[in-house]
């Protein structure tokens, strides 16, 4: 019943309402900053680069990398599976647009939580949506509402997932038994993440954050030789995501299971363009100039939904392995890898996964932490912490066993929810932004490092940053 109704409501918000305000505030973005994700791309790779001047203060690569830790994870690699299985090869397409019209939302998003980020008292900073919707629009109400959605999307339904992701791909291997085996993986994964976040494992947080990139160039690097064993193939797959993408017939026929939506839903939940979600870590960096750390962000779209989803997806494409609903997810990921590795196809992608769904986890939790800061209105005591963090290891524990439509239609519902806030009013407070482009791009011509002042973008005094 219940998983009836989340999916019916799932189904609903995808054909109706998220298509349409996706790609229109999209476009909207892209058209109103003169395609910044194509025009500025280069220009990303040089601000990532760039140091903050104060000792200690967070850079804007780390608060980029703190964001593509929970982009990148299990949905790169189990959700693009599911996508081409249920969908087909056409749902990389709208993937791809997805990903190039949220690059300029993404863009936006970030901009806003650098230009209303606040100042702690220890000299760090913090901000995101809660705190930009409060500070532009004066609407605590909205901004509360925002920011416990975050709180149930992230610490609920992403987590629930990522933990299912994870003990999915163990159903290759002889010892497991759907009865038992997601619960004992499930618990595990629970106590290893509530040994880290309640403040005993930065020693395994430094272990996995050195690790993951290096799992996530081999992964790539893993994708990029199954591509190349199979480059005769390439045409062939590229018409099929073409013609897949635009096969009119089967989208009207039955949207709600078409490449358009399961594209959009799975686009959406790899890269979080316009969700909300990468402003929270945007507004902890130190940057002389809010549109750098926009850039930063916006190239973090690009890595994980045009780099890491595109590897996972032309992978499974030329393997040779037909996709099929009842492959859906893992199976046929690791079935790929198979076919192309042999036996330790699985074993690799079992250990990327670990790996992914780690951090992706503890990455989550960092967002969540941000917005019941903002909730309480302060720094939650300990105590409060403490019975938080019990509550949510107990949903990582109970997501593992759950039933696969459920848990990925639960997550799409909450991340949609999120979208519907967060999307208007980016929308809204967008002549800041717009302001704030024009000056950085004006600075850049005449060969300066650009510094922001609210006053340039007719804010003063209603900033606590750039004044």
């Amino acid at each position: 019943m219940l998983g009836t109704l989340i999916g019916t409501l799932s189904d609903w918000l995808y054909t109706y309402l998220l298509v349409i305000l996706l790609i229109a505030a999209g476009l909207y973005f892209t058209l109103r900053t003169k395609f910044v994700q194509l025009r500025l791309f280069r220009e990303s790779f040089r601000v990532v680069g760039e140091r903050p001047r104060e000792a200690g203060a967070v850079s804007s690569f780390q608060a980029l990398m703190v964001s593509t830790a929970s982009r990148v994870g299990t949905g790169n690699i189990v959700g693009i599976s599911t996508a081409i299985c249920c969908g087909g090869a056409g749902a990389v397409f709208w993937m791809w647009v997805i990903a190039l019209v949220g690059g300029a939302t993404a863009f936006v998003e970030s901009t806003l939580a650098q230009i209303y980020k606040r100042r702690a008292p220890d000299g760090s900073c913090y901000g995101g949506p809660a705190y930009y919707i409060e500070a532009a629009l004066r609407s605590r109400p909205l901004a509360v509402v925002f920011a416990v959605t975050l709180v149930l999307t992230y610490a609920g339904g992403f987590n629930m997932l990522a933990s299912y992701n994870l003990q999915s791909t163990f159903s290759a291997y002889d010892f497991y038994d759907p009865a038992v085996t997601p619960w004992v993986i499930g618990a595990v994964l629970a106590a290893v993440v509530g040994y880290c976040v309640m403040g005993g494992g930065k020693r395994i947080i430094r272990f996995t954050s050195t690790l993951v990139p290096v799992m996530g160039g081999l992964y790539v690097l893993a994708a990029v030789v199954v591509i190349a064993m199979n480059w005769r193939l390439l045409p062939q797959v590229f018409g099929a995501i073409f013609s897949g993408a635009f096969d009119f017939r089967a989208i009207f026929g039955g949207f709600t299971g078409s490449a358009v939506m399961y594209g959009i839903k799975r686009g959406l939940f790899s890269n979080e363009a316009g969700v909300g979600s990468a402003p929270n870590a945007a507004a902890s960096a130190e940057v002389s100039h809010p549109v750098k750390q926009g850039l930063v962000q916006m190239l973090s779209v690009f890595i994980d939904t045009l780099l890491v989803c595109s590897a996972t997806a032309f992978m499974l494409l030329c393997s040779g392995v037909e996709p099929a609903e009842a492959l859906k997810g893992a199976p046929y990921v690791q079935l790929a890898l198979e076919n192309e590795f042999g036996a330790a196809g699985p074993i690799f992608i079992t250990a990327a996964m670990v790996l992914f769904a780690f951090t992706t986890l503890i990455g989550n939790l960092y967002y969540v932490d941000n917005c019941l800061s903002y909730i309480v209105g302060k720094i939650p005591a300990r105590e409060f912490m403490v019975l938080f963090r019990i509550d949510a290891m107990a949903l990582i524990f109970l997501g593992s066993g759950m039933e696969i439509n459920l848990v990925w239609n639960l997550a799409d519902v909450l991340m949609g929810v999120m979208a519907l806030i967060n999307l208007p009013v980016i929308v809204l407070l967008f002549p800041p932004v717009r302001a704030a482009l024009a000056d950085y791009t004006a600075q850049r011509r005449t060969g300066k490092d650009p510094a922001f002042r609210a006053e340039t973008a007719g804010l003063g005094g209603k900033t606590e940053c750039w004044n």
